[in-house]
């Protein structure tokens, strides 16, 4: 396996914002394994003349970059090694079977709340143990990017150490180098977070796959057994969820990709707005119906006890 160094590594904005909360939500620490592809990227903006300067420039490409598409998170600690850093190949080898088509394992991340951003000796173990291993699960399948890359990303999640009234998440992006057996910090790119994701859309291409959704009942006894107030009350809802995305059907969101994204995406947050303005129009009328309760709760018990 090739030992190449990463220049950074990226994730998108709502994967990463998937394995906070994740750890966020969780009782304790957590762990969990990166999913991806290590890739070269030749820059798009070569220079014509051929002075010493663009020759600098070209010896500095193709770039490697390491993308996080999706991830696994066990809930809990120690889900494919042992309190000595030691890998189980076969807890390992389980997870990786239910993978799903596309899916190259990159590396691992761990979440412990209000601790250093520097990896403990067990976590340099883990990764040591995962970058010699991972070839020998099965030599017939696709475990590894296309590149032959170990799993050397490793990426660490904290908390602050003092409580804070805004929930704060720190992480810190690493790759672990075999040849050398260090860790190197790597800059993490999160795609499609602030103004400058705009751009990106102007030659688009998905890095992670989209969800199967399901578009009708397949059930049909469900739908015999559905009485007539039942099928009313889904009509409703659903023609308030089409005044809410009037105008922003879904054939029209292929305007997203291409040259027409720019001027799209600001009639999109006008659309964010108005569904934000609905929300908030209905929390309202939520406290105060809230407040009527409490009147009425109230005025029962005062009564009880008079």
């Amino acid at each position: 396996m090739d030992d190449l160094p990463l220049q950074k590594i990226a994730i998108s904005g709502p994967t990463l914002a998937s394995i906070i909360q994740r750890f966020s939500s969780s009782p304790g620490d957590v762990d969990g394994l990166l999913f991806g592809h290590v890739a070269h990227l030749t820059p798009s903006d070569l220079p014509d003349d051929d002075g010493p300067e663009s020759s600098s420039i070209r010896s500095d490409s193709p770039t490697l970059v390491a993308t996080i598409t999706s991830y696994y998170c066990s809930g809990t600690v120690n889900s494919f090694y042992d309190s000595l850093g030691r890998i189980d190949v076969n807890a390992l080898s389980l997870l990786l079977s239910d993978r799903g088509p596309g899916r190259s394992l990159i590396g691992w991340f761990t979440g412990r709340r209000k601790t250093p951003l520097r990896p403990s000796m067990r976590e340099f173990s883990v990764s040591a143990s995962l970058c010699s291993k991972t070839l020998n699960l099965s030599p017939h399948e696709d475990f590894l990017s296309s590149l032959n890359s170990p799993p050397c990303v490793f990426i660490i999640f904290s908390t602050p150490f003092s409580d804070q009234l805004v929930h704060t998440h720190e992480h810190r992006a690493f790759q672990f180098r075999r040849s050398t057996g260090v860790f190197e910090p790597k800059s993490m790119d999160v795609i499609n977070i602030g103004p400058a994701f705009r751009g990106h859309y102007g030659t688009f291409c998905p890095s992670s796959p989209f969800p199967w959704l399901s578009c009708g009942l397949s059930d049909t006894e469900g739908k015999s057994h559905m009485n007539l107030n039942q099928m009313r009350r889904i009509s409703k809802d659903q023609k308030t969820l089409d005044s809410c995305a009037e105008g922003f059907e879904f054939g029209r969101m292929s305007s997203l990709m291409g040259s027409e994204a720019v001027n799209y995406t600001s009639k999109l947050e006008n659309l964010y707005e108005k569904m934000l303005a609905k929300l908030e129009e209905l929390a309202r009328l939520v406290e105060k119906s809230s407040d009527k309760v409490l009147e009425q709760f109230y005025i029962q018990h005062m009564g009880e006890n008079l």
